[in-house]
């Protein structure tokens, strides 16, 4: 790489980080900092494992059994939509330790958010071959 184009690389790299947080991560970033025990769930509607996990009740009986942990449902790639109804269908969101959040879209192409409160995000995909291979949003 030339001495020239590595000051552009570095403004870019700087540019990535620097980009300014949503409210739901300003959010979750105060809710982390609290002393109480919180779960943070990135999570978005229309994937198939997040449904999976609704419908197979495990979120609402560990919500409904651990009133004193923080859960916090974050929708992220959803066009800025919280999800809230599907929370709703599966008992999650009238519980008073459940905080339901989105981060604003749209999220698609070069806008699409790669990282949420600094952390990457990506997701399990299960391959035809029945093989997991993590899939990232970095080339739409």
């Amino acid at each position: 790489m030339s001495i020239v184009r590595m000051p552009i690389l570095i403004a870019l790299l700087a540019a990535i980080s620097l980009r300014a947080e949503s409210p739901a991560e300003q959010k979750v970033r105060e809710a982390i900092k609290t002393p109480d025990l919180t779960v943070i769930h990135l999570w978005a509607p229309w994937c198939s494992n997040c449904q999976a996990e609704l419908k197979s009740g495990g979120w609402a009986k560990i919500v409904r059994e651990n009133p004193n942990v923080k859960f916090w449902f974050v929708s992220v790639w959803n066009d800025g939509q919280d999800g809230r109804a599907m929370l709703k269908k599966f008992d999650i969101v009238d519980q008073s330790n459940v905080t339901v959040l989105a981060d604003p879209g749209p999220r698609r192409g070069e806008s699409k958010i790669k990282q949420f409160a600094g952390l990457p995000l990506a997701w399990i995909q299960w391959s035809h071959k029945g093989e997991p291979s993590i899939e990232q949003p970095l080339h739409d």
